[in-house]
């Protein structure tokens, strides 16, 4: 009988398994287990460490072996947890058969009946993906997003003074700079960056009602609550004291929103990117090896910025989705927000994948400075801006007479190519201040773009 290979469904999991790879330590389904072993197993120590129901404090060393549940948590348990959860159709049940086991190799059968005492799996799992989605955000996404802001705030400083034709709704505008240009979208993602690095990875521990119920009824004399919260808070998570079955999962739709939207600020440098290449401002560098067309030799197409904006779609509809979703439950508990969290490390695998691909176009591409001052050479009328202006500015000085000058200006450029030599022989003729018009003559679309370089000063 022939086997066929594994088939994945995902390419996340095939495809692209190295761009993403990192994710699957946190959010698969194997990162969600060993998270759930260690609030199960936290949950004993603390416990024991109250000598709680006749328990007693566990050694140094007994904490260690204990501990290395989830240090160790490798293919042997993963199999294991698969084989428990055939028979229990029950994921966290099979985890705290698992943990009792081991407490048996462990010589701790004494305490086997603490393992996920007054707790509901909700108790376990909301625990758990915080835990997951706050170590897969920190060291692996948020990690990678950072090195692409620092891409662009290196291109930003480096073409700062690059003056470009700007071109608001497609057409020719007053000229910036690339640095200043780029250095919008660092602002934009440090500001998002703040945001989410600031957001709380709330959990709760009150049983199946969040009432303690349960917690009460075996031991009244125990402030609950308040080792709930030093428990949660234990773990290095912000601790919820209203909840139903379920954490509101509140600060996960907070989260996945503001990932939603870097995503869009990302989704919008991926097509300005690719519009500059297109427009010839960006040349991109030959890969040695790589085909741009499979008939066309001399294409190199802009694939990683087109890919990253197709994988950010895709991103954004799974977490918009989730952030949507998870702030609902029925009741005191619906299972609904079971199944969508499975989900939260594809809509983070599929954003990892476009930084990387963002990343990796950019250090693909330089800028081509001799067709940038052949654009601004090309489009002497965008001055008509600075002229009237100017004019504006003298007639309300008192040093000129002249009769709506935006309208002037229009007539002369509106539409129109025009030339150095047109622009300075109608500035000759305008009746306005010898210096005004000194400043006019002088100025070129190379010149005319403000502050922006210095504008640049002010990233973060």
């Amino acid at each position: 009988m022939s086997h066929l290979p594994v088939q994945v469904l995902s390419p996340l999991d095939g495809r692209y398994r190295a761009a993403v790879s990192d994710l699957g330590e946190f959010l698969s389904e194997a990162g969600l287990n060993r998270a759930r072993v260690r609030v199960e197993v936290e949950w004993l120590i603390t416990l024991t460490d109250r000598s709680l129901f006749g328990s007693a404090p566990l050694t140094a060393e007994q904490k260690l072996a204990l501990r290395s549940l989830v240090t160790d948590f490798g293919q042997a348990e993963i199999d294991e947890l698969a084989t428990l959860e055939a028979t229990t159709r029950h994921d966290v049940k099979a985890v705290e058969y698992l943990v009792r086991r081991r407490l048996g190799k462990l010589g701790l059968d004494h305490i086997s009946e603490l393992t996920h005492f007054a707790a509901t799996s909700e108790d376990i799992n909301n625990l758990s993906y915080a835990l997951t989605v706050r170590d897969a955000v920190q060291t692996v996404w948020l990690p990678k997003l950072n090195l692409v802001i620092d891409a662009l705030r290196s291109s930003a400083l480096e073409f700062r003074a690059d003056a470009m034709l700007a071109r608001t709704h497609g057409q020719p505008a007053t000229p910036t700079t690339m640095g200043k240009e780029l250095a919008v979208f660092v602002y934009r993602l440090e500001r998002i960056v703040r945001q989410i690095t600031a957001g709380e990875y709330l959990g709760k521990f009150s049983g199946a009602t969040g009432t303690f119920a349960a917690h009460v009824a075996a031991e009244p004399s125990v402030d609950w609550p308040a080792l709930s919260r030093e428990f949660v808070e234990g773990l290095g998570l912000g601790w919820n004291p209203l909840t139903t079955q379920i954490e509101s999962h509140d600060w996960q739709a907070e989260l996945y929103s503001r990932t939603s939207h870097a995503n869009r600020i990302l989704h919008n440098l991926a097509t300005d990117i690719w519009t500059y290449i297109s427009i010839g401002y960006f040349r991109q560098i030959p890969q040695v090896g790589a085909t741009g067309s499979s008939t066309m030799p001399h294409k190199i197409n802009p694939i990683r910025f087109e890919n990253a904006e197709a994988n950010l779609e895709l991103s954004c509809a799974i977490l918009d989705s989730l952030a949507a979703t998870l702030v609902t439950s029925r009741l005191q508990r619906d299972l609904t927000d079971s199944t969508t969290q499975r989900n939260i490390g594809v809509g983070f695998g599929h954003s990892l994948l476009a930084l990387d691909n963002i990343l990796r176009g950019l250090g693909e591409i330089d800028i081509d400075r001799a067709l940038l001052a052949s654009d601004l050479d090309s489009n002497w009328e965008i001055l008509g801006e600075a002229i009237q202006t100017v004019i504006r500015a003298e007639v309300s000085a008192g040093r000129s007479s002249i009769k709506d000058p935006y309208a002037l200006l229009k007539e002369l450029t509106r539409g129109k190519r025009i030339t150095s030599d047109d622009l300075a022989e109608f500035v000759s003729a305008l009746d306005i201040g010898a210096a005004a018009k000194s400043r006019l003559l002088a100025l070129t679309p190379a010149s005319y773009v403000g502050l922006a370089d210095t504008l640049v000063d002010y990233l973060p």
